[in-house]
C-alpha cells in the first residue's frame, strides 16, 4: 500500500476522491432528511430518491462514451465544477421542488464521474497494482462516508440546510483544485473509442454484460441488492426518526459509522483477500449483509439505544463493502479496457434503474405496511442474492488485474458500499 501511496499521480486521485466522496456523502445524507422534514412523507421522500438516480439510466449512452472518448483526468475535473454550480440554490433554504431538480442535475453529473474515475486507475498504476488500488479505494470510500454522512446530518440539524451546503462546497472546491493538473500516467492511456455513434458504442458496451452467463448470473444478483439498496434508503429514514426515536444527526451517524466496518474490508480486500473469487465475495457478504440487517430491523422490540444500532452498523459497513467489491470485479473481468466506460455507466444505469424500483415499492408500501415488514423483506432480498452466488458457483477463470476497477463509489448509482 505504501508503494501506491509513493506513485503521486495516484495518490493525489486517491485523496481527490476522499474529499469528492465526503462531499457527497454530506449531500446523500442531508437531502432525504429535508424533504421528510418538510413533508412527512415517506412517499416524498422515496421520491426524492428516485429523482436522484433517474438521470443516471437516462444519461447511461452518453456517460459511457464520453469516459472511453476524452480525457479522464479533465472530465472528473469539469464534473467536481459541474456539481458545486448545480448545488448553489440549496444555499437559500429551498423547497421541496427546488431540491428535487437539484438532486436530479447531481445525479445526472455523477453519472459520468463515475465510470471517468474507475477507468482511470489502471492508467496511473498498472496493471500489476491495480488490485491492491482497488482495496484502498474502498478504505477511502469508507473513511469519506464516515465524514460525510456525519457531517451532513449534524450540520443539517444544527445549522442547516444552508450550512450542509457551505461545507459541501469548500470540501468540493479541494477535490477539484487536486484534479485541476494532469496526470503522469504509468500506463499508457488506453486508445480513445473509435467515434461510432453514442447508441451503438452503448449498445456495445450492454452486450458485453448479457453474452457472458457468469455477467448473466451475476446480474441477477445485482438486480436483487439494488432493489434492496433502493428500498432501504427510503426506510432507513422512516426507521430512524419515527420507529427509533432519533434525530437528524443520529441518521448521519449511523450511516457515516458503516464506514467502519468497510475500512477493514478495504484493507482485506487490498491484502489477505486480493485473490478471493468475486463469486465468493458477492455471495457472502450479501448473506452476512442480510443477517445482520434482519437482527437491526427487529431488534427495535429489545432496545432503542442509539449507541447499539451504531455497533450494529459499524458490523454492517463491512459485508457492504465485500458485496460492491465482488459486483464490480465479476463484471469486470470480461471487458476490455477500451470499453470499461461505457460497460461501468451501463452497470450503473442497470443499478439505478433498480434501486428506483425498491425506492418506489417502499414508499408506496410503508404506510400500509409499516416499516417492520418491508425492512425484514429488504433483508431477506439480500439473502436470496447471497444464495444465488453460492448455490451455483463454479469455477472461472480469475480475472485479468488490467480488468479490475475501484470498487468503492459514491451516491446511489454506484453498486459499491451497499448499505443494510
Amino acid at each position: 500500500m505504501k508503494q501506491l501511496l509513493g506513485v503521486p499521480a495516484f495518490a493525489r486521485l486517491w485523496v481527490a476522491a476522499f474529499f469528492g466522496e465526503t462531499a457527497e456523502w454530506m449531500l446523500q445524507v442531508a437531502l432525504p432528511v429535508y424533504v421528510f422534514q418538510r413533508t412527512g412523507s415517506a412517499a416524498t421522500t422515496a421520491l426524492s430518491i428516485v429523482l436522484g438516480l433517474l438521470p443516471a439510466v437516462l444519461l447511461s449512452p452518453v456517460a459511457g462514451v464520453v469516459a472511453d472518448r476524452w480525457n479522464r483526468r479533465a472530465v472528473l475535473f469539469g464534473t467536481c465544477c459541474g456539481l458545486a454550480v448545480v448545488a448553489l440554490p440549496l444555499l437559500a433554504e429551498p423547497g421541496v421542488s427546488l431540491v428535487y431538480a437539484v438532486m436530479a442535475a447531481q445525479a445526472a453529473l455523477a453519472s459520468v464521474f463515475e465510470p471517468a474515475r474507475n477507468a482511470l486507475v489502471p492508467e496511473l498504476v498498472g496493471v500489476a497494482e491495480v488490485t491492491a488500488a482497488n482495496g484502498l479505494m474502498s478504505v477511502n470510500g469508507s473513511v469519506a462516508r464516515l465524514a460525510g454522512g456525519w457531517a451532513g446530518g449534524a450540520l443539517l440539524g444544527f445549522g442547516g440546510l444552508a450550512d450542509v451546503v457551505t461545507g459541501y462546497l469548500a470540501v468540493l472546491v479541494v477535490a477539484a483544485a487536486l484534479l485541476a493538473k494532469p496526470f503522469r500516467r504509468v500506463a499508457a492511456p488506453v486508445p480513445a473509442a473509435a467515434r461510432e455513434p453514442v447508441v451503438r458504442a452503448w449498445l456495445d458496451g450492454l452486450r458485453e454484460l448479457t453474452r457472458n452467463r457468469r455477467l448473466r448470473r451475476t446480474g441477477v444478483a445485482l438486480v436483487l441488492t439494488s432493489v434492496a439498496q433502493g428500498m432501504f434508503l427510503v426506510l432507513f429514514v422512516v426507521y430512524v426518526l419515527q420507529v427509533l426515536g432519533g434525530s437528524e444527526a443520529d441518521a448521519g451517524l449511523l450511516r457515516g459509522v458503516q464506514a467502519l466496518g468497510g475500512l477493514a474490508a478495504g484493507f482485506a480486500l487490498a491484502t489477505v483477500a486480493r485473490r478471493v473469487a468475486p463469486a465468493a465475495l458477492l455471495g457472502w457478504g450479501a448473506l452476512a449483509l442480510g443477517l445482520v440487517s434482519a437482527v437491526i430491523w427487529n431488534l427495535a422490540f429489545v432496545t432503542t439505544a442509539m449507541g447499539v444500532y451504531a455497533g450494529l452498523f459499524v458490523v454492517a459497513g463491512a459485508p457492504g463493502v465485500i458485496v460492491g467489491a465482488g459486483v464490480l470485479s465479476e463484471i469486470q473481468s470480461a471487458v476490455a479496457p477500451e470499453r470499461a466506460g461505457r460497460v461501468l455507466s451501463t452497470t450503473f444505469a442497470a443499478v439505478a434503474t433498480c434501486t428506483t424500483a425498491g425506492a418506489l415499492l417502499a414508499g408506496a408500501l410503508v404506510a400500509t405496511t409499516g416499516a417492520a415488514v418491508l425492512l425484514n423483506v429488504q433483508a431477506g432480498i439480500h439473502l436470496l442474492a447471497g444464495v444465488l452466488m453460492l448455490a451455483r458457483k463454479r469455477r472461472f477463470p480469475v480475472a485479468s488485474p488490467a480488468a479490475v476497477v475501484t470498487v468503492e463509489g459514491c451516491r446511489t448509482c454506484s453498486p459499491p458500499a451497499t448499505s443494510t
